[in-house]
């Protein structure tokens, strides 16, 4: 359904890397200072990490790689933001994590000359779907607020390739829409 929704005002900032292996995915770990603000709502970005393959699927088609980046407000409420990767050109943020994803999960590790920038991983176009969901691991908790960008970013074949050498396929699988409404922004 497609409506006036807010705009999405990122107030991301580089921070020094710190990075986990969680046996599952590469997660990027972020403290206070990177945010977003939708309308009046305001979002503590939390972390960030992939999946293979996508997840969402727009206009069926099905990505390869997404990144899912993690708010929290204050009062708790969970938003998470997915951006979808097709095959193309070298993505700079994979290129810079990947070699840096530690070899057992054995917790968080920091490289403080590494600045990421959480910007390197949001599109220039800003237009989204927005539903109600829930989260994609168990125990798969309800209550999740999700926004989908439209445009998907790239990574190449190589770094897909390089990011499963250490990752099995880690989506759940895509969900019916059931009762949910999908609000789309123009």
């Amino acid at each position: 359904m497609r409506q006036d929704l807010p705009p999405l005002q990122f107030a991301y900032r580089s921070a020094p890397l710190k990075i986990a292996n969680d046996g599952h995915t590469v997660r990027v770990r972020f403290g206070p200072g990177s945010a977003l603000r939708i309308g009046k709502e305001f979002f503590t970005l939390q972390q960030f990490h992939f999946h293979t393959p996508g997840g969402d699927r727009i206009g069926g088609e099905v990505f390869p790689m997404v990144a899912h980046l993690l708010h929290k407000s204050r009062s708790g409420q969970l938003l998470a933001l997915a951006v979808l990767f097709r095959l193309g050109p070298e993505n700079p943020t994979l290129q810079t994590l990947l070699p840096l994803v530690p070899a057992q999960s054995d917790g968080d590790h920091s490289f403080p000359a590494v600045e990421i920038d959480p910007k390197a991983l949001l599109p220039t176009a800003r237009a989204y779907y927005r539903y109600l969901g829930s989260l994609t691991a168990p125990p798969c908790t309800e209550g999740v607020q999700w926004i989908v960008m439209k445009q998907p970013l790239t990574l190449s074949p190589a770094q897909l390739a390089q990011y499963k050498t250490r990752f099995a396929d880690n989506a759940r699988a895509v969900q019916a829409v059931h009762q949910r409404v999908i609000l789309e922004s123009p």
